[in-house]
């Protein structure tokens, strides 16, 4: 099997495993007094340091089980009027459709067919008061990067708060310095799934999503686990170590691709902001649901993991403009750190066998 399904979740590191097993057998709750007890603090502690270390410097880092905890944290954390984007993860949009359910106001704005905010909308948006802004810095089917340090501004400027889902940017690139929240998830650069984070800027306040012990500054209560967070810290000390060389490998693997996969393919989404980890492309008369049964040795998808089992077309590709049959006729490649450019040409080549087979039958 080739891997090409990087943001639906990313191979486990060696680092971030050799960091995970001591805990194994060190099983003391680091919220007790005994001194095993405070080994575990003692690691959860370094753990988000090394987290906290691709972060902005003016804020800390409160671990939640994922991305999708920390997002709702974030948007039930905060009351008054939300302002967000079609684009969004189904974690904020599902979130904030349940929460105009119960009252509040929730605006959520069309984007460009390249999938960037239409700053026009955003300012008249942003002339009601407004206490949230919500925006993604790399958009998870697309990979499109939403110039956040702008929406940020605008948002101060009209007094609201901006919350960042930088979960596919983690890692892979600088967080800017503009958002007052910022969801993040160690599964996405090589750590472990189960656990995540929101970074919280120096002097925001929200409520808590989870009440009990009052663990994690009081707004996360429950017992945290020193080995997920040893593996998340870990995996983020390697991220920092090696973002450079990662950015410069997907460059390269993002132009090898398109080269293998040939003539005829259209990418979806703006060109020169996005993330290069990411392609997503669509194919005239393509049938990508079959394609992903006659390429079943090539593991891709069709956008979102979280919502591939709904039958329905991307929501993402749809807010680009694009129509119902435009977006079953798109795939997602997703490659990063331990793609090998001999092995993504050779799934490429697979998949463009396969898509010419289909309009040869299909002629």
């Amino acid at each position: 099997m080739i891997y090409l399904d990087y943001q639906a979740t990313t191979p486990l590191s060696a680092e971030a495993k050799a960091a995970m097993l001591p805990w194994l057998d060190h099983f003391a709750n680091p919220h007790s007094p005994s001194r095993w007890g405070r080994e575990a603090a003692a690691a959860i502690e370094h753990a988000r340091g090394q987290v906290e270390a691709l972060l902005p410097p003016s804020g800390s880092l409160v671990f939640t089980s994922g991305a999708t905890e920390a997002l709702n944290m974030a948007l039930r954390g905060i009351e008054g009027r939300i302002v967000t984007l079609a684009t969004e993860h189904a974690a904020v949009l599902d979130t904030a459709e349940w929460l105009a359910g119960q009252g509040r106001d929730v605006e959520v704005l069309p984007v460009g067919p390249d999938g960037l905010v239409d700053f026009d909308r955003l300012r008249d948006a942003l002339g009601q008061p407004t206490a949230l802004v919500a925006a993604m810095l790399v958009n998870n089917e697309i990979g499109v990067i939403q110039p956040i340090v702008e929406i940020a501004a605008l948002a101060h400027d009209a007094g609201a708060l901006m919350l960042c889902d930088a979960v596919q940017g983690f890692g892979r690139m600088a967080i800017p310095d503009g958002p007052d929240l910022v969801a993040v998830s160690a599964h996405k650069i090589h750590g472990p799934k189960g656990i995540g984070g929101l970074w919280i800027r120096e002097g925001v306040r929200i409520a808590p999503l989870l009440h009990g012990g009052g663990q994690e500054k009081g707004l996360r209560s429950g017992t945290l686990s020193p080995m997920l967070c040893a593996g998340f810290g870990a995996a983020a000390a390697l991220a920092k170590s090696r973002i450079d060389a990662d950015q410069a490998h997907v460059e390269t693997l993002w132009r090898a691709a398109l080269d293998a996969l040939g003539p005829g393919w259209i990418v979806n989404g703006s060109l020169e902001r996005r993330y290069r980890g990411n392609l997503n492309v669509r194919r005239e008369g393509l049938d990508s649901a079959r394609l992903l049964t006659d390429c079943r040795q090539v593991a891709f998808s069709l956008g979102s993991a979280c919502a591939s089992g709904s039958g329905r077309p991307s929501h993402v590709l749809r807010a680009l403009g694009l129509s119902e049959a435009e977006a079953r006729q798109s795939i997602r490649l997703g490659f990063g750190r331990h793609t090998t450019l001999a092995e993504l040409r050779a799934a490429c080549t697979l998949i463009r066998g396969a898509a010419e087979a289909q309009q040869r039958f299909a002629a």
